[in-house]
């Protein structure tokens, strides 16, 4: 008898135990979009910081080279926020971006002068636009309000160096020679 008495509690307990534990590591709300968007944000961003100072190494007009300097800055800023949110939602990240990215990357470092310059520009403005779109998806098929914020923090960033992008790239200063000063 005692040695029933003694038993039921530690099955108790254990039992318990195993449950708090279960609901402790239970999956928290994030679906497929959610996951897929960390990842691609992620991507983007160590993709912008390649791009960046790839800009700063090699731009022939002082504009490309502060907008790539600035491109560092915010996207190192912003990737601190995705790997801090992935981590907390138990998303794995790649570790540099996508092959698609170090490619494109890759074609546009082998040019220079204003020919770097035109081609950073254009891949510029055309990932920040994707970038924009896949926010805007984020928020209305995305289940976690943590990466949703995400989505809200970047989208005024990302929209500020579109802006900046598209006016240097309105300005033609890329048509002419290079302002190396």
């Amino acid at each position: 008898m005692v040695r029933r008495l003694i038993i039921l509690p530690a099955i108790a307990a254990a039992t318990f135990s195993t449950a708090a534990a279960g609901f402790a590591a239970a999956p928290p709300n994030v679906n497929e979009q959610d996951r897929g968007f960390l990842t691609a944000l992620h991507e983007g961003n160590l993709a912008e910081i390649q791009a960046g100072k790839a800009a700063k190494r090699q731009a022939s007009h002082e504009e490309v080279r502060e907008i790539g300097k600035m491109l560092v800055y915010d996207h190192k800023k912003l990737d601190k926020e995705v790997t801090q949110v992935a981590g907390d939602l138990g998303v794995d990240l790649p570790s540099s971006p996508s092959a698609k990215q170090q490619a494109e990357l890759e074609q546009i470092t082998a040019k220079s002068g204003t020919e770097f310059d035109r081609a950073w520009l254009e891949a510029e403005v055309a990932e920040h636009r994707a970038d924009l779109a896949a926010g805007a998806k984020q928020l209305s098929e995305g289940s976690s309000a943590e990466v949703k914020q995400l989505a809200r923090d970047a989208e005024p960033v990302v929209q500020e160096h579109l802006d900046e992008l598209e006016e240097v790239q309105d300005e033609g200063k890329t048509q002419g020679g290079g302002d190396t000063t």
